[in-house]
């Protein structure tokens, strides 16, 4: 079987290494859109990226991003996030996603962080702030509900 989500001990060791660029690798919508992931520079964790792509754009005259592309890398930034810091390394499936739109977001690199606000046995929360010229000013904000299965159950 081919390494990847289906492979607890895949997971395991990406997850060891910090190696979110395989995971990324293995997510054909966010390599599309463009979503990158890098440690935060002032060491706040790790600091999500949605590169400006002219295939992103949903409102040509302003020009602004559309907002499935900032709900999807989003979502993306909390899905790995939540893997990561996972007390066990396990493949969450979202239930709920609330996003606010507050600001238009630009043609620009857009920027996310995510806080993981609970994790039990078998749900999670996470908080994403998006942003893109200053983290104070955020273009949209998300919480997002997972469900966790058990560790390398398939389907769940």
């Amino acid at each position: 079987m081919p390494e990847g989500f289906d492979s607890v001990a895949w997971l395991s060791r990406t997850r060891a290494e910090g190696d979110l660029a395989a995971w990324l690798a293995l997510v054909p919508y966010a390599r599309r859109i463009g979503v990158d992931v890098e440690p935060d520079s002032e060491g706040n964790g790790l600091r999500f990226r949605l590169a400006p792509q002219q295939d992103n754009i949903g409102n040509v005259l302003l020009p602004a991003l559309h907002g499935g592309v900032v709900a999807a890398f989003m979502e993306t930034a909390a899905t790995l996030e939540l893997m990561l810091a996972a007390r066990e390394p396990r493949l969450p499936r979202i239930v709920d996603l609330s996003i606010d739109y507050l600001r238009t977001a630009r043609v620009a690199p857009t920027f996310a962080r995510c806080s993981l606000l609970r994790e039990g046995r078998r749900l999670a929360n996470v908080r994403v702030c998006a942003w893109q010229e200053s983290e104070t000013m955020p273009v949209a904000t998300a919480r997002l509900h997972f469900v966790l299965g058990e560790p390398g159950a398939r389907g769940e």
